[in-house]
């Protein structure tokens, strides 16, 4: 079992920064993909980013790709997301999720652990 909490939300003008952290507890973190997602209601969930257990491999959605950044600190158990020239089309409630392969993964279904998310906010 892995318990996930994300903290770093809240309010932020368009144009600026959050940095949302996602701590990790229980099993072995540092052999597991992680991925971040988010949602708004009324919609699905969707592929924010996905980061390898070794960091070296990342990917992001289109809609975040040169804005925002993922990292992970296995002796931690931490994985961040470093989010920069936020839009108001960014404003969701933002979930970490552990996914117990080495691979990352876009897909929702293939996350076996999530956290309760934190909400972002970007409005003037």
């Amino acid at each position: 079992q892995v318990q996930l909490v994300e903290s770093g939300g809240g309010l932020v003008q368009p144009g600026g920064s959050l940095r949302l952290s996602c701590a990790a507890s229980g099993r072995t973190f540092g052999n597991y993909a992680m991925g971040w997602f988010r949602q708004v209601p009324g919609k699905e969930r969707e592929f924010v980013t996905a980061i390898s257990w070794s960091g070296g491999f990342t990917r992001y959605a289109d809609s975040v790709k040169g804005r925002f950044t993922v990292s992970r600190d296995n002796a931690k158990n931490m994985v961040y997301l470093q989010m920069n020239s936020l839009k108001p089309e960014d404003t969701a409630v933002y979930y970490c999720a552990v996914r117990r392969v080495a691979s990352w993964s876009r897909m929702e279904y293939d996350y076996d652990y999530w956290g309760q998310g934190t909400q972002v906010t970007v409005s003037s």
